[in-house]
Order: structure tokens, then sequence, then C-alpha cells
């Protein structure tokens, strides 16, 4: 049995490195290498100099684990298992899942988090969203799909590709039922950190539950995604055991440069998320600019956090078609609802980028020329 082609990877490696303008890209403009060692301090630098590259601490380097478990609350760096970010996903499901699992996760999703389950034979319910209530995930749809062999709850916000999010009560009920039920809860908290509004951050998922997951790491909110570095969190021991096992059969242990500069990189999270969130500020008030220009065109719902949207186009064209002919006139890549297996008629947009403006001048130019 194959595990079934990554349709967003797959699309990625196509035309991510060859189209002039990323307009759908997930990650927020990349730090340079001078950018972060200028922001690093002293103890960072000293470290960097005398750094030697040879195997890393499996579980991760201790000052890393250090840094990490200051995210959180209740997580302490003996529970923190560092690991690349699609790895981590991966240890997660393989370790969690048992013949007969049921899964319930937020969808549409990235593909990892639904399709390891079901290359493993296990069955998968999709939370769907409410699109015309601005993409309201509503926890009654969660609930009606739990049954007696439900292991595994995975959700994901703010989320990937709407930018939603739900409420802290909400979450709450979620961890309690999951609790409750002998379900593992495993939070996808990628793009934790850039909510517009912080009265909109939840808590960590691993901080609320003592089984809860939660998945982070630098390549969204902290501009880093060419370090590779991710992480597992959790208070169970059980599972982070299982975690820590099963790694030795994947990367084993992290890049040690990698690992310093992550160890800067936090270090300097104040600076890096300010960054980050004004550029993503900006990059939204241009788009609901362009979209207000043309309501009869697209349907867009503002995010709450993170750095991509999903708005969906309107009218007859198929939006895989709208996007394939706006990056063969225009250079401009979107991210069209098909290669995340949804069947709306949505792309998704990215704006997290610096050169947006420019991005949105050929968008804008094809539109006009187009599609009027």
């Amino acid at each position: 049995m194959k595990i079934k082609p990554f349709k967003l990877e797959r699309f990625f490696a196509e035309h991510e490195f060859t189209a002039p303008f990323n307009m759908c890209a997930s990650d927020c403009e990349p730090l340079t290498m001078a950018e972060l060692l200028d922001m690093a301090d002293k103890a960072s630098l000293k470290l960097w100099a005398n750094l030697g590259l040879g195997y890393t601490e499996p579980q991760g380097h201790r000052l890393l684990r250090e840094e990490i478990s200051r995210l959180y609350k209740n997580i302490s760096p003996e529970q923190v298992l560092v690991t690349a970010p699609e790895e981590g996903i991966l240890v997660a499901m393989t370790t969690i899942l048992e013949r007969g699992d049921h899964v319930i996760v937020t969808y549409p999703a990235y593909q990892s988090l639904f399709e390891i389950a079901r290359f493993l034979g296990r069955e998968v319910s999709e939370w769907l969203p409410r699109e015309h209530k601005g993409w309201s995930f509503d926890i009654n749809d969660l609930v009606s799909l739990i049954n007696p062999r439900t292991k595994l709850i995975i959700i994901n916000f703010p989320h990937n590709p709407t930018g939603a999010t739900i409420t802290r009560s909400d979450l709450a009920k979620i961890a309690e039922i999951a609790g409750r039920k002998d379900i593992v809860l495993f939070s996808d908290e990628m793009y934790r950190f850039l909510e517009y509004d912080e009265r909109d951050r939840l808590p960590a998922a691993c901080d609320m539950s003592r089984t809860a997951v939660s998945l982070s790491g630098l390549s969204k909110s902290f501009a880093l995604a060419g370090l590779r570095i991710g992480w597992l969190a959790t208070q169970d021991g059980g599972l982070f055991k299982g975690f820590a096992g099963y790694k030795d059969y994947t990367t084993i242990c992290s890049s040690a440069p990698s690992e310093l500069l992550a160890i800067m990189a936090l270090r300097a999270r104040d600076r890096i998320l300010k960054r980050n969130l004004e550029l993503v500020g900006a990059n939204l008030e241009r788009l609901d600019g362009f979209f207000a220009e043309h309501p009869d065109l697209f349907d867009w719902r503002r995010p709450k956090g993170g750095t991509v949207g999903f708005p969906r186009l309107q009218g007859e064209t198929k939006s895989s078609q709208f996007c394939a002919d706006v990056r063969e006139k225009k250079g401009v890549l979107l991210l069209p609802a098909e290669a995340y297996g949804f069947e709306g008629n949505n792309f998704r947009v990215g704006f997290g980028r610096r050169n947006m403006p420019e991005a949105m001048e050929k968008l804008r130019a094809y539109v006009n020329q187009y599609m009027r």
C-alpha cells in the first residue's frame, strides 16, 4: 500500500521556485542569516563560534528545549521533543494510532494531518467550518463526529488555510471532552503568536490537558522555515516515550547549526514576532482593499491569525483554472483549493512576504485585463 501523493507539496515543488511572485506562501518573509545573527545574544554567539558539527542530542539541545519550554506554562524542557515540523506529525500519528481507531481533523487541512492516518488504514472524519459564518468551526459539529472508536482529535488554530480560530471556551470544551473520553488531542499550533488581536490567542493545548500534544516550530510565526526546527510538547510521559523512540527511525537528531540558530531566534522572539506581525498586518490591509474593489469576483472572509486566507472565486470559472492562468500570464502564484482536496471554489492567498505590494499589482492588472 502506497501513501497518496502530497498534492500541496507537489504543487510547490513544481511552481514555488519558478513563479516570480509567490502570493500563496504560508510563511513570513524569511529572516536572513545576517539579520538573525544581529539579534543574537553574546552567549549564543559564543556557542556559534565554537560549534562542533557532530551528532546532537536526540531529544534536542538542552538550551533549545529550555527556550521552547518558556513558550508554555506547564511544560518542562524534559517534555519537549525537537523534530522537523513534518516529522513531528509523522511521529505522533504513527505512535498514537492503532488498528481500528477513528480520527477527527479540522478540514481543509495540511494533508499529512489526515493522510498518514488514512495510509495506516484508520477512519478519518472531517470537521468542516461554515464559510458563510466567517469560516466558523462549530463545536457541536465536532461533537457529532465522535464515536466509541475515536482515538484522536486533530485541531489547527489559527487555521491553515482559512485563518479562522475558535474561542478559549470552545478549546476548553474540546480538551475536557477529549480527556473524559480518553481521546488524544493533537493541536497543530504552527501559527500561534500570529493572531492579529492578542485576545484571540488560544492557550497551548499541552498546557490545558495532561494528555494533549502541541505541535509547533519556527517555520511560520518565526520566519525560519529553512532551519527545519519544530517540536512536540506533551505532559503525557507515555506518549513522549513513544515519540522519542519512533524518532530513532527518522532523523535521530537535528542539525547542530539549526539548533543553535533556533536558540538565537527564540531568545529574540519578541523582536521577530513584532517584525512579522507588522508585515502581515500591512499586507492584510492591502488585501482587504483589493477584495473590497471586486466584491462581484471574490468572496473574502478576513482571517483572524496566521499568514494565509481562503477567498472564494465567484462565477463559473474554476479556481484551479484561475490560478493557472494568473500564474501563466502574470507570474503570480496562487494555490487552488484542489491542492487541499477541498471541493470549494476557493484559493489560498499568502500575505507574509515583503513583495506583496508588487505581487498585488500584478494580480490587479490580471483582473482588470482578463476578468472585466
